[in-house]
């Protein structure tokens, strides 16, 4: 009898635990380095994985880098090569971190919480802390939360004419956009 109570209670537990992690495929980032001279280096990824830890607060995404669509293919091209992101040797970009004000948010009552964020951003294998707000909206048990930040391309060298140029911005706009259920 008590095994089975023990046995029982370590399964709630576990349960309860696994439920504080939600996870998605289909999170989008959006990334956009326009320009008054180039409207065209926008880019959607719309099949990104995310998770959040509503216990802990941790966060993190993962984009393949070739999972970016550019209406342009010649933009999408660059994108991918070997002087901007170099996909195939660098297929992901990759953020973790933490909410760092997790109190803020009430995961069991509907409500829309701006929350600060921060951690460690990953691209073309180059690391650079990143501190930005996220909101986060919570309606019947459903999370959405989203972000805007921008980059410095340099600090993860990514250079060239178009940047210096200025048909490409030099510090482009993400956006991040995840729907957890």
């Amino acid at each position: 009898m008590k095994k089975t109570i023990l046995f029982l209670s370590f399964v709630a537990l576990t349960g309860s635990l696994f439920a504080q992690k939600k996870t998605t495929t289909s999170a989008t980032v959006k990334f956009d380095a326009s320009t008054s001279l180039d409207n065209l280096p926008k880019a959607e990824n719309k099949t990104v994985i995310a998770a959040l830890n509503t216990t802990t607060g941790s966060l993190a995404f993962e984009a393949a880098v070739k999972n970016f669509a550019f209406s342009n293919p010649m933009m999408q091209g660059h994108f991918n090569g070997t002087t901007w992101l170099d996909s195939d040797k660098f297929p992901t970009f990759t953020y973790k971190g933490n909410i760092t004000d997790l109190s803020a948010v009430n995961f069991s009552k509907d409500g829309t919480y701006t929350v600060k964020t921060e951690g460690v951003i990953t691209i073309k294998g180059l690391e650079q802390k990143l501190a930005t707000p996220a909101t986060i909206v919570i309606k019947e048990g459903a999370i959405t939360a989203s972000t805007d930040f921008t980059i410095k391309l340099a600090d993860f060298g990514i250079t060239g004419a178009p940047i210096d140029g200025g048909k490409v911005a030099k510090e482009p706009k993400i956006n991040v956009t995840v729907e957890l259920k």
